[in-house]
């Protein structure tokens, strides 16, 4: 149940026309009153003898109470509650029950048989609006501090007594939400989104990794976006807005939203934050390939990973909010395969991106360094080498997703801790999508390896993880480990120091297969190929091109080394 308290106005008219209208895009269907402050309100939707005159001057008429001079200029109080998609359709007489408490909890007719006279219009199934005069029937102004939240708080309680979809609630740094007439217009032209949360997404996904104002600008430009820049007499740039070049009004003009009526984070004042709080390299990132960029941020949101479990609350922020410009890198530069769910979980994480806690920047130049990288290196392949650091790479970035969720929780950020749940649980999804051929690889080097091998590497991992390695010993990817433990060892590294990092660092509670974490975080801190079948374990000797099966040559030499080592 989600309530919003509207701008107020002066034309108690010109709203009730509007309400009781077809809709600026014929949304508005059977409108019709629902309730009223006596319950005896006209209702000109369904009453053949009502006009909308008449209710408009039953609302307006404590006005005349008070002298001509000391009208308010805005006396008409405007709010709508909207049910949850999801929730059931509501019955009349329940949006009236619900229209009643919503106006007695904001202070608009707070039961004192003197309050303002209001009425409640339904247009559709999903919500009603409502509409009060702001001057009492004893010609006092009503008390409606607040009321914003007051109808927050009223429509927690509506949910539980209506067994609806309970919201975690806000703290108004949500992204502005979609009105109706844009719901409708959408679904008119058989498109899944409004042109508002289009937009939202190519101007998140245009500001990830940028490190200037020009560069913000090209990339919306690059993107088929009409822009306008709003400058001051001086000529410096105030703000700006965007189009979609198809979105027209009437007039057949481009409809244009500013930035921070996408999202409060994507003004300009606050993308300058970014530029300048913490300055991402403004020549060309590092050159390599997709899979050398994914690689690199791996190493870079394990850092963040270990910070947001460490850091002050301002780091945090700054380090979550750069989280999602990878995040929107890596969705806009993915395979195929896996784009539609990381585009979900970049769309999911951007709620988890914002909180009242002020981002102080500079400890994130990693995270958006990294998500500059991923844009600059281009999309990944399904395959090979890409395919595997985009896995290892999702795998991070999940548990970046979950540390976020629990700090938010922490902090009593609702929202923001189920938004980056739900964005994890897409990265899982694209996680097991792009996994699956490399781990298979590893399983089957793994499960071909000499039994004295495998016997070897499972009394190491019984050594450095006693408590855990009954139950990574019994996972699917269990060989996939045995496989990556014995690359571990050839490349010259202590598989038993290793794997007391990779498992000390960070919890594993979260993982669907501990195994394949521990894999992933063991081949990143070993600089091991993330694809088996690209290339060998690189040691001083070994540079070739690509992982055969583990031999018994092989074998004696990793047995060897560690009872050597012993």
């Amino acid at each position: 149940m989600i309530p919003s308290i509207h701008k107020q106005g002066g034309d108690t008219a010109g709203l009730i026309a509007y309400l009781f209208g077809a809709g600026r895009s014929e949304e508005h269907i059977d409108p019709h009153l629902v309730a009223s402050f006596d319950g005896l309100a006209p209702d000109p939707g369904r009453d053949p003898g009502a006009t909308e005159a008449d209710l408009q001057q039953l609302l307006d008429e404590p006005l005349h109470l008070l002298p001509a001079g000391t009208r308010p200029d805005k006396h008409v109080w405007h709010a709508s509650v909207r049910a949850a998609p999801g929730d059931r359709t509501l019955t009349d007489t329940e949006w009236a029950d619900i229209a009643r408490r919503v106006i007695a909890a904001t202070g608009i007719d707070p039961g004192d048989g003197a309050g303002c006279r209001w009425a409640a219009v339904r247009h559709a199934d999903d919500h009603i609006h409502l509409i009060a005069t702001l001057v009492r029937e004893d010609a006092r102004k009503p008390d409606h501090h607040r009321s914003g939240k007051r109808a927050q708080a009223e429509c927690r309680r509506i949910e539980v007594d209506y067994d609806l979809y309970r919201v975690a609630p806000g703290d108004g740094t949500a992204a502005k939400r979609p009105t109706s007439a844009e719901q409708h217009k959408a679904k008119r032209r058989g498109r899944d989104r409004t042109a508002r949360e289009e937009l939202r997404e190519t101007v998140r996904r245009a500001a990830a990794g940028t490190a200037s104002e020009t560069e913000f600008l090209d990339r919306l430009a690059t993107a088929g976006l009409l822009i306008k820049l709003r400058t001051a007499p001086s000529g410096d740039t105030l703000g700006y807005t965007v189009a979609l070049p198809e979105d027209r009004n009437k007039d057949g003009a481009p409809i244009h939203y500013a930035g921070s009526k996408l999202a409060p984070d994507l003004s300009l004042p606050r993308l300058r934050e970014r530029w300048t709080g913490a300055p991402t390299q403004a020549t060309a990132p590092q050159a390599g390939s997709p899979a050398a960029s994914r690689r690199r941020a791996t190493g870079a949101v394990w850092q963040a990973v270990l910070l947001v479990d460490q850091g002050d609350d301002t780091t945090v922020a700054a380090l979550i909010a750069a989280g999602g410009e990878v995040l929107d890198a890596l969705a806009k530069t993915s395979a195929a395969h896996t784009r539609h769910q990381l585009r979900d979980a970049a769309a999911a994480f951007e709620r988890a991106a914002r909180s009242h806690i002020r981002a102080e920047r500079g400890q994130d130049q990693a995270l958006r360094q990294a998500a500059r990288e991923l844009v600059h290196g281009g999309p990944a392949l399904g395959r090979g080498e890409d395919a595997a650091t985009g896995a290892m790479l999702i795998d991070m970035v999940f548990f970046l997703a979950t540390a976020a969720s629990a700090w938010h929780a922490k902090k009593g950020h609702a929202q923001q801790a189920v938004a980056a749940l739900q964005a994890a649980q897409h990265i899982r999804a694209a996680y097991q999508t792009a996994a699956a051929h490399p781990m298979a690889v590893l399983q089957e080097h793994g499960r071909h390896m000499p039994r004295p091998l495998e016997l070897h590497l499972a009394s190491m991992l019984r050594d450095a993880i006693p408590n855990l390695a009954e139950q990574v010993l019994a996972e699917p990817g269990w060989p996939a480990l045995a496989a990556t433990l014995a690359d571990v060892q050839v490349a010259g590294h202590e598989p038993a120091e290793l794997l007391t990092e990779a498992i000390g660092s960070r919890e594993l509670g979260s993982a669907t297969s501990v195994s394949d974490v521990l894999v992933w975080r063991l081949r990143h801190l070993a600089q091991l190929p993330a694809d088996p079948g690209t290339a060998r374990p690189q040691t001083a000797h070994t540079r070739s091109a690509t992982t055969p099966p583990i031999t018994t040559k092989t074998a004696t030499k990793v047995i060897g080394d560690g009872a050597h080592r012993r």
